[in-house]
């Protein structure tokens, strides 16, 4: 048990002292980019630093930090990157427009995946309140609906043939009507020509 709570604070402190090294990267980059007069662009930040732009996102002192830094730039250089952003090309509005659409992505996959993990909760109590032979007795009713499905299926088709035999046998009464009160009438026409026998 020891050994595992000892396992436990090593990830977790080289989890903080790797959290601490790419905010370093993040400051120096912020510190050179100031002194080169260089906007502080998400992404620009991202690609000096050596970090992903998901980190300066999600992390709260690295947004603290690009925070800092677009409010210690002078007012000109704000504007100079408003003029450029106008004349530069549409390549820097479509940029900053994709880095808004990543933040409200981040933050639609961070609110779902809120929801995944209520919704898993959900399942497991809803696991854990069946009964140990719930899932055989499923299993076994699901056997029972399939095989009364495949016998109602096979019934369906007796009937479908039977049908079509019946329709097969209806089809033409009109003629052989017609055919038998010919041959009735034929069979009264005989008899009448027929001259009377003499007795």
């Amino acid at each position: 048990m020891s050994s595992d709570a000892t396992r436990t604070k090593a990830a977790i402190q080289a989890r903080r002292n790797n959290t601490e090294q790419m905010l370093q990267r993040v400051r120096d980059a912020l510190r050179q980019m100031r002194r080169d007069h260089i906007p502080a662009q998400t992404a620009m930040v991202a690609r000096r630093a050596e970090v992903s732009r998901t980190f300066l996102y999600q992390n709260e002192q690295a947004r603290k930090l690009l925070a800092d830094a677009d409010a210690d730039r002078p007012a000109a250089a704000t504007a100079c990157r408003r003029h450029d952003a106008g004349q530069g090309g549409p390549w820097k509005n479509r940029a900053l427009n994709a880095e808004d659409a990543l933040k409200a992505a981040y933050a639609e996959i961070s609110s779902q995946r809120d929801q995944i993990g209520k919704l898993l909760g959900r399942i497991r109590d809803l696991e854990i309140d069946l009964p140990a032979d719930a899932v055989e007795r499923i299993n076994a009713e699901n056997r029972t609906l399939r095989l009364q499905n495949r016998k109602l299926t096979a019934g369906n088709q007796q009937l479908t043939e039977r049908i079509k035999a019946a329709r097969e046998n209806n089809r033409f009464p009109g003629t052989r009507i017609a055919r038998l009160e010919a041959d009735l009438a034929e069979s009264l026409l005989a008899g009448q020509r027929a001259p009377a026998q003499p007795s």
